[in-house]
């Protein structure tokens, strides 16, 4: 009885808070764009990409039109009729929990990429998805990662923020160098030298992912990129089996799979597969500690917080300030899937709408992280929060196949930088995320007392 006369209270009084917070937000949203525009185009589109202009954005539409159908195509790189954007948590998990309504769309590149076969991460439900992450969760094993990943990467990298003598390029020194390492000593596949294989991955997560206007020079690099990938792991596995290890990597367990004739595990599989593991690993893993450090930097207090946690060992502690800064600036604040067929969202809701087969549907995972009717006090940077709240590695079927290599390498490649006395930005630009002409991180300086 009085939890229902609580929710009778609490539930307009959310509503209203949503409203007001919305028409704050549009306000503030008109008085962005109108100075922004005085700058140019150019201005404009910078300030949109800003992860605190696009809250303030996704709080509009959740208020207004948290479910808006648009005909526009804002996605050139795959098929599509138009475009809905989704942007209340219980909506976008249910867009990608829908796997018969909402399909993945990445199987047209990635067979660009393989030079014919899918890879899991685009494939809707059925034997081929079956059959390819059974045997790849038989290679790359959960106990794997308390048991070989997290402890290299947690010694290289406080040998790498060490040997660093107080000034460090995040992304160039640590965050790409240590997931690399992992898919050289692991993945028992680095590539012919960390360069060219850090360069390989950045390059085809883009054009797989982020490429929506679909940019022919992309994929003319990306076609380049995915040759030289696939006749390196064709070489890679013609030697090892030529020249057979001991060692516990992927590729020898691949290799032991094939043996006992698992399905899937023909030399074309185990390189498809591998590429397809290849692709998700480095880029992910920088991208979100580059963003993580940069927002706690924003926030002297939670900084402050998370050094403590490095200092005093409390790895809880740390990882939980490391997630709410990467709600506050995901990696990846869209995740995108196509209506397979004629669909509803938010069925018999004021928030119902059509989706047409063919539509690309935006669920807006860094809306969804910021929903009022999901999120307690959704605007404050808490460290106590469940970790389902966060939709950082996706949802569902297609959740990212490393997500536990994330949950812990993440946060050992940011502890030694942490623990750092008076960790703070280079001057000025320098002390700044800067991704050259990608979507990633490329160098971002920080400087710390000895």
């Amino acid at each position: 009885m009085i939890s229902a006369i609580r929710n009778a209270v609490m539930t307009p009084l959310a509503v209203l808070t949503v409203w007001l917070e919305g028409l704050w937000g549009l306000l503030q949203v008109l008085a962005l764009g109108a100075k922004a525009a005085m700058g140019g185009k150019a201005k404009l589109a910078e300030t949109f990409k800003q992860p605190a202009t696009q809250r303030k954005v996704f709080q509009v539409l959740r208020a207004f039109w948290p479910n808006l159908s648009l005909k526009r195509q804002l996605v050139k790189a795959y098929d599509n009729s138009g475009t809905v954007i989704v942007t209340r948590s219980d909506d976008c998990l249910d867009v990608l929990n829908r796997n018969e309504d909402f399909e993945v769309v990445y199987g047209s590149r990635m067979r660009k990429l393989t030079d014919g076969e899918n890879f899991f991460l685009g494939m809707q439900p059925g034997w081929d998805y079956t059959r390819d992450t059974s045997a790849m969760r038989l290679a790359a094993r959960r106990t794997d990662v308390a048991e070989i990943v997290l402890p290299r990467a947690t010694e290289l990298a406080g040998e790498l923020v060490a040997a660093s003598g107080g000034k460090l390029d995040l992304p160039a020194q640590l965050g790409l160098q240590v997931p690399w390492d992992m898919t050289d000593r692991y993945f028992g596949v680095g590539g012919p030298d960390a360069a060219t294989m850090k360069e390989w991955t950045t390059i085809l997560f883009w054009y797989l992912f982020e490429d929506l206007p679909a940019d022919p020079e992309l994929d003319r690099r990306a076609m380049a990129a995915a040759k030289g990938m696939r006749d390196y792991l064709d070489g890679a596995i013609a030697a090892r089996k030529a020249s057979p290890t001991e060692t516990p990597d992927i590729l020898n367990r691949c290799l032991s799979l094939q043996s006992a004739g698992t399905p899937g595990m023909s030399n074309l599989g185990i390189r498809n597969n591998l590429l397809g593991l290849l692709i998700g690993a480095i880029p992910t893993i920088s991208k979100a500690s580059c963003y993580a450090m940069d927002e706690l930097l924003n926030r002297p207090d939670m900084l402050a917080r998370a050094h403590q946690a490095a200092v005093d060992g409390d790895d809880a502690l740390l990882a939980n300030c490391i997630w709410e800064a990467l709600r506050f600036t995901p990696h990846n604040p869209v995740i995108y899937r196509r209506a397979a067929r004629d669909t509803v969202i938010a069925r018999d809701t004021l928030r119902e709408v059509k989706v047409a087969k063919g539509q690309m549907v935006f669920a807006a995972t860094a809306s969804a992280m910021f929903d009022r009717y999901a999120v307690e006090a959704p605007n404050e940077f808490r460290t106590d929060r469940r970790f389902e709240t966060y939709i950082i590695w996706g949802y569902g079927m297609h959740t990212c196949f490393g997500a536990a290599i994330n949950e812990a390498v993440i946060p050992a490649v940011l502890k030694p930088v942490l623990a750092q006395k008076n960790l703070r930005r280079a001057r000025g630009a320098a002390g700044q995320i800067d991704t050259g002409p990608t979507p990633h991180p490329q160098h971002f300086r920080l400087e710390f007392d000895r």
